[in-house]
């Protein structure tokens, strides 16, 4: 399946955006701007879109078709995490409970880490049970910036830390 790159500048770095035709496959972080594929897929152009409005804080959900590849059970977490709305942390616990299997909170992180579609599939809103900052792909700085960001952007009614 061809795979279609587009790099894009954004408030935490360079972020390398990766998909076939139609959909998403990855977004990682880069250190500088590197080559643009030829051919833009339209999937490309509105991920640069809607990750525009969200750092702008002018977007809380994204609506865009997603294709990571993992197993069936980071599939799951994946699926769980997109349901952490904006503003909002939960524990890995949290997921793993939610997962049906709430003794597997490091098979949850180990997933978690594993997320090819960072910030759309937003698993910097998963921290440890205390609250405290854990891993993250992006580095913790990143992550961090994610968070201070979207509570930035919340309403004080709505926030739930």
């Amino acid at each position: 399946m061809t795979q279609f790159t587009r790099y894009i500048n954004s408030p935490v770095g360079w972020l390398k955006l990766q998909s076939t035709e139609m959909a998403l496959t990855a977004i990682s972080f880069y250190a500088e701007k590197a080559e643009n594929s030829a051919v833009q897929p339209k999937i490309l152009e509105n991920t640069e879109t809607q990750l525009q409005e969200y750092f702008a804080g002018e977007r809380k959900n994204f609506n865009l078709q997603l294709a990571p590849e993992g197993t069936d059970f980071q599939q799951k977490i994946w699926e769980l995490v997109q349901n952490v709305d904006y503003g909002v942390t939960a524990s890995y616990l949290d997921i793993a409970k939610l997962s049906g299997s709430e003794k597997n909170t490091r098979a949850v992180g180990l997933a978690n880490g594993k997320n090819p579609i960072p910030i759309i599939i937003p698993c910097h809103r998963i921290v440890g049970s205390s609250g405290k900052l854990t891993g993250y792909a992006g580095g913790l700085e990143r992550k961090r910036w994610l968070l201070n960001h979207e509570l930035l952007h919340t309403p004080s009614t709505t926030r739930l830390f």
